[in-house]
């Protein structure tokens, strides 16, 4: 495959088709308009930042299987571009396609702070960690420049309330003052998304994302700040990642995590499409073999929708990988754990702020 057929700097290489626009020939390839002139980023789009005010902010997490009650989401879509990433599917209902456009169409919940503050100052809230990122990373690129992230961190912590963060992005240093406030009195716990140890493995499925050398210093910089972190494996892909559990959760160790989670990849919707076009193109050699070994884990499928078995997948490779991740917990996390929200204080807050009425 010629440089001229792939699209540097950008996980996905196509627009897939919105599963909402079926009856639409409209969907274009509107990256084609900003071509650049030389270099690596020739073909590369530019970024369009759109401003959104909506009137909700928090969302209800009804999966079994996430891990979270609450999630918040400042940004949608992701410059990052993963490849793999199961948010693309959310770019639909924006209007917009899960491939290109979920990179490079970035909306911007402009009120986000002023509707957290105003649910959090509810009679009727009752305080539960709340996740950023639990969609979109909140660290991503326009992050360093718009600083709603920052301001979010300063209303939990203005109100006492219980935060999670997920992120890929080393930009969270920059908000490690704010953080050490917040696990001071227990109430933040953070998730690094590191996929590998190697980085040719992630400049292909994580394009713009942190290199992992400045992703594992974030963590030890996190740990040694006293600031509860762990590492989130995912998604494990067969023949691309998976013979890196062992390394990686020894690496993660070393530098202070407190635990690592994984999930299996699955390509649902439209990121079966894009998936298997990208890896086609990044990387023929592998790709029918990638792509049947993904199948054999979901029953023949790229995907499996069905809570309990859609994030750790089944059959022999599902179950080896299981075993590797209870081996490696025991031999480099035995003992530690991830600690327990601070649920209590919000609520002492607000009484403490009533009384002054």
């Amino acid at each position: 495959m010629s440089s001229d057929e792939f699209i540097k700097g950008r996980g996905a290489q196509l627009n897939a088709s919105n599963r909402f626009h079926e009856h639409s020939h409209e969907m274009r390839d509107d990256f084609l308009n900003y071509c650049a002139a030389e270099g690596d980023e020739s073909r590369e789009s530019k970024t369009t930042i759109i401003e959104t005010f909506p009137k909700t902010i928090i969302n209800k997490v009804v999966s079994p299987d996430v891990g979270m009650e609450c999630s918040l989401n400042p940004y949608q879509g992701c410059e990052h571009g993963c490849i793999y990433c199961y948010a693309r599917n959310s770019h639909e209902y924006w209007g917009y396609s899960a491939g290109l456009d979920f990179e490079q169409k970035i909306l911007v919940k402009r009120n986000a702070v002023e509707l957290l503050e105003k649910k959090l100052k509810s009679k009727s809230w009752e305080a539960k960690p709340i996740v950023l990122s639990g969609n979109t990373d909140c660290y991503q690129p326009i992050e360093k420049k718009l600083k709603i992230t920052r301001s979010l961190l300063q209303t939990f912590l203005k109100y006492r309330h219980p935060v999670g963060m997920i992120t890929k992005n080393s930009l969270i240093q920059r908000d490690i003052d704010i953080l050490r406030e917040l696990a001071q009195e227990n109430l933040i716990s953070v998730s690094l998304s590191i996929t590998s140890l190697k980085e040719e493995t992630r400049r292909a499925l994580e394009p713009r994302t942190a290199s992992i050398k400045k992703r594992l210093e974030t963590v030890e910089k996190l740990s040694a700040a006293n600031i509860p972190v762990g590492v989130m494996m995912a998604p494990i892909i067969p023949s691309i990642n998976c013979h890196e559990i062992m390394p990686l959760v020894k690496e993660i160790s070393e530098r202070g995590a407190f635990g690592v989670g994984y999930t299996i990849v699955r390509l649902n919707g439209a990121i079966g499409q894009i998936f298997s076009d990208w890896i086609r193109k990044a990387m023929p050699d592998r790709a029918d073999k990638v792509l049947h070994q993904i199948e054999n884990i979901h029953g023949g499928s790229l995907n499996d929708s069905r809570f309990g078995t859609r994030m750790k997948g089944e059959g022999e490779f599902a179950n080896q990988v299981a075993q590797q991740f209870r081996i490696a917990r025991k031999l480099y996390l035995k003992d530690r754990e991830k600690p327990k929200l601070n649920c209590k204080l919000h609520q002492e807050f607000k009484d403490g702020q009533m009384k002054l009425f």
